[in-house]
């Protein structure tokens, strides 16, 4: 108990004293407004700024990352097609409906899963493990941003 308690002080005293590392671009990475209005304005330049690639690790990782983006454009497709089907609907849902629904946004999911793995491989072949492991999160962030965006609109189904 008392090497529990300890660990617990000592991982919030590390927190705790950790430098204010807070740059203006990483205030905005945590900031879900800043982010939102960064990537709106121009996601490939917020990125840039944020991973600050030498020319060569820029060669090789753009190509990753436009490959990515057009994955994520088929996955929210996919995704929209669906949604846009169900505030069109003027009845009530059937069954047969509600199934298709969730087989197209797990689909969409799932398109979206493989972009990333895809992503993942390629980031981690073209950036040192510190610059793909700050893209993979920073993505992370933009999609839960949208999420959330998408969580907000779509009421449940009845």
């Amino acid at each position: 108990m008392k090497k529990t308690v300890a660990a617990a002080c000592m991982a919030l005293a590390t927190f705790a004293s950790a430098p204010a590392w807070a740059q203006s671009r990483d205030a905005e990475v945590t900031d879900l407004q800043a982010l939102r209005t960064a990537v709106k304005a121009d996601k490939r330049a917020f990125v840039a700024a944020t991973l600050d690639l030498t020319p060569a690790q820029a060669k090789s990782f753009w190509p990753a990352y436009d490959a990515y983006q057009r994955g994520l454009e088929a996955a929210n497709r996919i995704r929209t097609l669906a949604l846009e089907g169900l505030i069109a609907r003027d009845r009530q849902m059937s069954d047969r409906y509600a199934r298709n629904l969730a087989a197209d946004l797990v689909a969409s999911d799932e398109a979206e899963v493989k972009a990333r793995r895809t992503l993942y491989s390629r980031v981690m072949r073209a950036l040192p493990a510190t610059k793909a492991a700050r893209y993979l999160q920073l993505e992370s962030k933009v999609r839960a941003a949208d999420y959330y965006d998408l969580a907000v609109a779509f009421p449940l189904i009845h």
